[in-house]
């Protein structure tokens, strides 16, 4: 047999997927399915108060489901918030989990799902180098996703993300088994969405989209065996297909979905565009603006967004999205063609840049502009004198920093965040 010093197989998983207007009114039938009778929904305050949590709960229980509600997740979760979820799931017995909400709650749900089947230390699952990585011992109980937010695509990865507080960083655990049993889209749920929110989460589906297209090949990858393969095993023909496709419906949906806000065929394509990018990272994996993304989130100090709770945050999607021009100015020397056409995706109708450097970070650039996302660092709070800083916290980030087309070091990281104090 050849021995190849290069990987020469990739895998590609995905959840089977319920999607279209009143999907979520079924829930109860598709519980029945999985074989739950005992399930709890995991939602925010924000989502209960607007009486989503409340509408999947009575679905469930009209298919003779009994349900229970768990509505303090945290946005934007923490280690605190994840032990204060597990500890409540705790205290009863459960064969089944509803996540009702953006990445948030479905990302708590994944983490009650596990904490509470193998009951053990969150740190033993973070990822390395922050935790010790260990797999899950063995197959979760059901889990069905309900997104409300066009976004994370968290209803069809094998992640959930959560601040450490004590270390001022966003990490993650990574698995294939804390994939949901089934994710329900309904763009009915997203309608009320504020625009603010709409804006930030679209920007995470764009991110999680460039990324996974733009990530390092999965043959340049070592040769892995079928032990150490990893979930997130770089670009590959399937996962392309559904960026690729992802990036097109964002192109012609973002905006209006943003301005407009009550256009169901744009948040249609928007709630489709996020569940298709998460099958597209959830497998390619993400890498440079996650990676940095993590510690601006990490280290806010007191930066208050519009349409989030009255409290310090720099969203996700905000987040991510602040280097993603100067990252993506970065990685264009790996694959010039497809920058450009990843450009050419989300803006057919604009000019090209002279400099064909310059064509995806001037779309994004623009983009971000009318969607009324922070022109860049210095928007969010931070000064030169957090370079430092917010380089040591993305250096943490080696699993995603590993799925980088070319390698990144600290010199290359403090550039693309010294680029990233104004994008325009």
């Amino acid at each position: 047999m050849t021995e190849y010093l290069n990987e020469t197989v990739f895998t590609w998983g995905g959840v089977p997927l319920k999607f279209g207007a009143g999907a979520v009114d079924e829930i109860g039938h598709d519980l029945g399915q999985l074989g739950a009778d005992r399930v709890l929904v995991v939602t925010d305050p924000g989502i209960a108060e607007a009486g989503i949590a409340q509408r999947v709960a009575d679905a469930a229980t009209a298919a003779g489901l009994t349900v229970g509600i768990y509505d303090r997740v945290h946005v934007e979760p923490t280690d605190t918030s994840f032990a204060e979820a597990v500890e409540f799931a705790g205290q009863s017995e459960w064969d089944g989990f509803i996540g009702v909400g953006g990445g948030s709650s479905i990302d708590t749900a994944k983490a009650i799902n596990l904490l509470t089947t193998y009951p053990g230390e969150l740190h033993d699952y973070l990822n390395k180098p922050i935790g010790e990585g260990k797999a899950p011992p063995g197959p979760l109980k059901p889990l069905v996703a309900v997104p409300t937010t066009a976004g994370t695509g968290a209803e069809s990865t094998p992640v959930c993300v959560l601040d450490m507080l004590s270390l001022k960083v966003k990490t993650g655990i990574s698995h294939p088994r804390l994939r949901p049993s089934l994710a329900v889209v309904d763009p009915l749920l997203t309608l009320g969405l504020p625009p603010e929110v709409t804006a930030a989460s679209g920007m995470d589906v764009l991110c999680h989209a460039l990324e996974s297209y733009t990530a390092k090949p999965y043959d340049a990858f070592p040769r892995h065996t079928p032990e150490t393969r990893v979930a997130y095993c770089g670009s590959n023909p399937i996962s392309d297909l559904w960026a690729e496709k992802a990036m097109s419906l964002l192109g012609g949906a973002f905006r209006r979905a943003v301005l407009t806000g009550g256009d169901l065929a744009a948040r249609t394509d928007m709630m489709m565009a996020a569940t298709f990018a998460g099958m597209g990272f959830g497998n390619a994996g993400v890498h440079i603006p996650h990676a940095c993304g993590y510690p601006i989130a990490g280290m806010v100090r007191d930066y208050v967004p519009s349409g989030y709770p009255d409290a310090p945050l720099v969203p996700h999607g905000q987040s991510v999205s602040l280097t993603a021009p100067a990252a993506f100015r970065f990685t264009f020397p790996t694959d010039p063609a497809r920058h450009q056409r990843a450009a050419r995706l989300l803006a057919p109708d604009t000019t090209p840049h002279d400099d064909p450097r310059e064509q995806l970070p001037s779309v994004l650039a623009a983009l971000m502009r009318d969607i009324g996302i922070p022109s860049g660092l210095g928007e969010v709070g931070y000064g030169k004198s957090d370079i430092d800083g917010l380089v040591d916290g993305a250096m943490k980030q080696q699993r995603l920093l590993a799925v980088a087309p070319r390698p990144v070091g600290a010199d290359d990281l403090a550039a693309i965040f010294l680029d990233s104090f104004e994008n325009w």
